[in-house]
C-alpha cells in the first residue's frame, strides 16, 4: 500500500465556470502545472478547493478528471471526508472506483463528535476502503480538536498513514510525529512548514503551492540534506506570501492570485465572497513583491 504521498502536496482551487460548474478543462490544466512546478501531490476538493459547495456528481467527475491529467506524475487525493459518516465511507468508495490515488478525510465538523466519536467515524471511512488515508485536523474551521491519543489509535489501522495537522500547536505536532515511524505527519500551514519540519514533521499540504511550489520543495529538500541554514532562509523568504494567504478566509486570497495570474479559475462561491479593495490591494502589493504580478 502506497505510505508516502511525497512532501508537497498542494490543495488545489477548483476552477469554476461563469455559470458556476466546475470546468474540468482548467481543472486538468491547473493539475498538470502543480505538478509540474514542485508538487508531489494535488489534494481535491479540500478546504482550498471549496468541496463543500460542489456537488457529489461533479466531485466524481473532478477526481477523474484531475487524476486523469496528472496519470503517474503525482498523487490525487480525494477530499471524501464531511460530517456524515455515511456519507463520507459512500463518497470514499466512489473515489476509489475512479482511480485516485488516496483519500483525506476531515474531522467532523459541526456536530463535534467526541473522541471516541472521532475514532468510531474514521475507523468506519478508513475500514469501508482499501485506499491510503489523510486525516485532517483543522480545529478553527471544525470545532473539535483530534488529540494525539487518538490519532495514535487511528495510526493501528493499516490503511491510515498519515495526517495533515493545522491546529497550530506545536506542542501538539511534536506529539503527533512521535506516534508512530510510519505514521506522515504535514503540516497544514505553509507558514508552519520548516518548523514541522524540525519536530519531525513529513511534508506540508500547502495552499502557496500553487505560487511557490518550486521554491517550497527547494526548502524542504535542503531541510532534509541537513542545510539547515539554506531552509531557513528561503521559509524566511516565503512567510509574507505564506501569510497573506491567509489575510482573509482560504481560499479567496489563493484564488484571486491565480486570476491576477491569468489562471482561468473563476470566482469563489457563496458563501465566500471577493476580496474588498483592502485585502486586494494589499494581495496585489505582496504577489509584486515577489515578482509574480507586474
Amino acid at each position: 500500500m502506497l505510505r508516502d504521498f511525497g512532501q508537497v502536496l498542494t490543495a488545489m482551487v477548483t476552477p469554476f465556470d461563469a455559470s458556476g460548474k466546475v470546468d474540468l478543462g482548467a481543472a486538468r490544466e491547473l493539475a498538470q502545472m502543480l505538478i509540474n512546478s514542485g508538487s508531489d501531490g494535488i489534494v481535491v476538493a479540500g478546504t482550498t478547493g471549496e468541496g463543500p459547495v460542489i456537488q457529489v456528481e461533479e466531485k466524481l467527475r473532478l477526481f477523474e478528471a484531475v487524476k486523469e491529467a496528472v496519470g503517474d506524475n503525482g498523487y490525487v487525493l480525494a477530499n471524501t471526508g464531511n460530517y456524515n459518516t455515511a456519507e463520507s465511507m459512500a463518497l470514499s468508495r466512489e473515489a476509489e472506483s475512479v482511480g485516485v490515488d488516496g483519500v483525506m478525510l476531515v474531522v467532523p465538523y459541526y456536530n463535534k463528535p467526541s473522541q471516541e466519536g472521532l475514532y468510531q467515524h474514521f475507523k468506519t471511512v478508513a475500514q469501508a476502503i482499501k485506499l491510503p488515508v489523510l486525516l485532517y485536523n483543522v480545529p478553527s474551521r471544525t470545532v473539535r480538536n483530534m488529540e494525539p491519543e487518538t490519532v495514535k489509535r487511528l495510526a493501528a489501522i493499516d490503511n491510515i498513514v498519515a495526517i495533515k495537522e493545522a491546529s497550530g500547536d506545536m506542542d501538539q505536532a511534536t506529539e503527533l510525529c512521535n506516534i508512530s515511524p510510519v505514521l506522515k505527519v504535514y503540516s497544514g500551514d505553509d507558514s508552519l512548514t520548516l518548523p514541522m519540519l524540525a519536530v519531525g514533521g513529513h511534508g506540508v499540504v500547502s495552499v502557496a503551492g500553487h505560487l511557490v511550489g518550486k521554491q517550497i520543495k527547494e526548502m524542504i529538500t535542503a531541510f532534509v540534506s541537513g542545510d539547515i541554514a539554506k531552509a531557513r532562509g528561503i521559509h524566511q523568504e516565503l512567510y509574507p506570501l505564506a501569510k497573506a494567504m491567509f489575510l482573509t478566509t482560504n481560499p479567496v486570497p489563493v484564488k484571486t492570485a491565480m486570476k491576477l495570474l491569468g489562471y482561468p479559475v473563476g470566482e469563489v462561491k457563496l458563501p465566500l465572497v471577493p476580496l474588498n479593495e483592502q485585502e486586494l490591494a494589499t494581495l496585489k502589493a505582496v504577489l509584486k513583491d515577489y515578482g509574480l504580478l507586474k
